[in-house]
């Protein structure tokens, strides 16, 4: 089986530097191919690439602009292999990932999978904190893995695996952004596919965004939930709806204040509390801890608001989803 990983890439030359040197270094003994597809950057990545071409069997495209969902399926079209592997560009991969993605197939074939993401030491501050905001236990990622069995998992487009056949049965990603990553997956079950985490299959997701981009996006990933929802009510969840129910629940506790009620406000304090500890101690630095804090409330606030707004027009006011929230897809 032969394995063709798909990187799409927008103005981050330096990002697929870091990712293709990391991908030579892999310890995975059979032949792979690289499918770069730059999305019509201005600050193209090929001089990049072509510092590969002897250490890894490697393509480069470039196409107009037409959003990372598009550009996967272009790369996939264009790919070889039996199996397709898709990363973002803000990727690092530890150098037995394909090995054991390889492990993992020949043991319980899925014909999707999708793996988790860690931090490096190398990272900055805020990504580390922001890395736990999206993956901790005790938050939105600890609550998206409680709701998904690890046999029913909904896979992350930064760390997909997706086989020929399935990217042929279901047409790959479509136009939504983001959200296209539970779509597919939600129309694949539909097709009678499997799809399945596979825990070792980690990645180092740099997450090269500011506390400004960090918010516009959770909060892009809130509006898009309410949409999924209405697309396919059978998969609806009553924990998507908690960050927003986190939200009112905050604004509520400081009006109690008012009737010197505290109580409620108690509990949201030890909540910081354990986050900053945990945070604290998983990071071995106070600073992070501390960071963390600002991370899980943009998380919360940005989520929940966008998830109110999309409920409220979509579920509600039953507005089409393309004219209320334009900027949530592309036109390819």
């Amino acid at each position: 089986m032969l394995f063709s990983l798909i990187i799409p890439v927008y103005n981050r030359p330096e990002e697929v530097d870091e990712l293709l040197e990391s991908l030579s270094q892999s310890d995975y003994n059979q032949e792979f191919e690289v499918v770069i597809v730059e999305d019509g950057s201005s600050l193209p990545c090929e001089e990049v690439v072509h510092k590969y071409d002897d250490k890894l069997k490697i393509s480069y495209y470039y196409k107009e602009n037409s959003g990372p969902g598009d550009s996967r399926n272009y790369g996939m079209k264009k790919a070889k292999g039996d199996y397709f592997i898709i990363f973002d560009s803000d990727c690092i991969i530890p150098k037995e990932y394909l090995t054991e993605v390889d492990k993992a197939l020949k043991q319980n074939y899925v014909d999707c999978f999708g793996g988790p993401d860690k931090a490096l030491d190398s990272f900055s501050d805020i990504q580390k904190a922001i890395n736990f905001a999206m993956t901790s236990f005790l938050t939105t990622g600890g609550i998206r893995g409680g709701s998904e069995k690890i046999d029913k998992f909904q896979p992350r487009s930064f760390n997909m695996g997706l086989s020929r056949k399935a990217f042929e049965a279901s047409k790959g990603f479509g136009n939504i952004h983001p959200g296209e990553d539970p779509d597919l997956s939600i129309r694949l079950w539909n097709l009678g596919f499997e799809t399945k985490l596979f825990p070792k299959a980690f990645v180092y997701h740099k997450r090269r965004i500011d506390w400004d981009k960090f918010s516009i996006q959770v909060n892009k990933f809130g509006k898009a939930r309410p949409i999924l929802n209405s697309w396919y009510p059978q998969y609806n969840k009553l924990t998507f709806f908690f960050p927003s129910v986190f939200i009112i629940g905050f604004f509520t506790s400081l009006l109690l204040l008012v009737f010197n009620f505290d109580q409620l406000l108690q509990l949201y304090f030890v909540y910081f509390l354990v986050l900053f500890l945990v945070s604290t101690y998983q990071n071995k630095s106070v600073k992070i801890g501390y960071l963390s804090l600002i991370a899980v409330w943009k998380q919360f606030y940005g989520y929940g608001i966008g998830f109110l707004e999309s409920f409220i027009k979509i579920i509600i006011l039953k507005q089409k989803p393309q004219e209320a929230f334009p900027e949530l897809f592309f036109k390819n």
